[in-house]
């Protein structure tokens, strides 16, 4: 029977979106997979389709979030040069690989799942990406009192002194909320050990009053049985998600609507139909 807390059947989107960052310029052709390919040529009468009737598909809320995030990433390197980075579940993201090469300085740790990290490894060594700012370690969001627990690795690798920031991409709304709202509050329990302590996420609300919102439901239900996973919609409105992080333990929480927002590069799409996915910073 398979673990409940192994979560590596969603690891076909990882290759799909690796492969958009890469098609998009964000990234190098290592973290560019034949099966990421695949899915991409696949996907792209569905995307054509959406983007007509919806005015906007997956290529366009996976880029919005990752510009957002990037954003506000930067910023805080710019204002805390010492800020330690930990991206969980960093599947094949190009974020670690292109902030290690722009701010060498800054220590930035990629954790994933054994399998997915040991990928990540070989992949980042084969770029000399890694050294002792740069790593990659195993680690299970789900599990407590444990090496590969989240606590440990934060324990293990980080500098109690300095600053960190926390990211997620792609993750969070692949559980339900009640599991990854414990998540959060062992997060953010965890950042208190540190001067200051941020968490940055992707999150797609519940789009309740879309026009088109049958046709995001049915989308949604083939992700879910594509990826063999529980991909849930949170929040319906950005008041519910500030009170769910708040109540998690966050002092300070702002959500990011990419209809409102620039990432300051001018390459981020818009969405012509409004947005699918927000971006959360929360602060200790």
């Amino acid at each position: 029977m398979k673990d409940k807390q192994d979560t590596s059947s969603i690891s076909f989107t990882a290759h799909y979106t690796g492969y958009v960052w890469y098609r998009f310029g964000l990234s190098h052709s290592a973290f560019a997979t034949s099966q990421g390919c695949t899915y991409f040529q696949l996907l792209r009468p569905f995307e054509v389709a959406a983007r007509k009737v919806i005015g906007s598909d997956i290529k366009t809320t996976l880029l919005q979030r990752h510009h957002l995030i990037d954003r506000e990433l930067g910023q805080l390197i710019q204002e805390y040069p010492d800020i330690q980075v930990v991206e969980l579940a960093c599947g094949l993201s190009p974020r670690g690989w292109r902030i290690h090469g722009r701010y060498p300085n800054v220590t930035y740790i990629e954790a994933d799942l054994q399998d997915m990290a040991a990928r990540k490894h070989a992949l980042l060594n084969g770029l000399d990406s890694l050294d002792s700012r740069h790593k990659v370690q195993v680690c299970n969001i789900l599990v407590e009192d444990s090496m590969e627990s989240l606590e440990s690795m934060l324990k293990r690798e980080l500098d109690p002194q300095k600053p960190v920031v926390v990211i997620t991409e792609g993750l969070v709304n692949y559980f339900h909320l009640e599991v990854i709202q414990g998540f959060w509050q062992r997060l953010s329990k965890a950042l208190q050990g540190f001067p200051m302590g941020f968490y940055l996420t992707d999150l797609y609300p519940q789009v309740t009053r879309h026009r088109f919102f049958h046709w995001i439901q049915t989308a949604n239900r083939a992700l879910k049985l594509s990826s063999r996973s529980h991909f849930t919609m949170h929040f319906e409105q950005p008041a519910e998600a500030l009170a769910c992080f708040k109540g998690c333990g966050f002092d300070a929480v702002t959500v990011f609507n990419p209809d409102e927002e620039q990432d300051g590069s001018g390459r981020m799409p818009q969405a012509k139909g409004g947005s699918l996915v927000w971006v959360i910073r929360s602060e200790i």
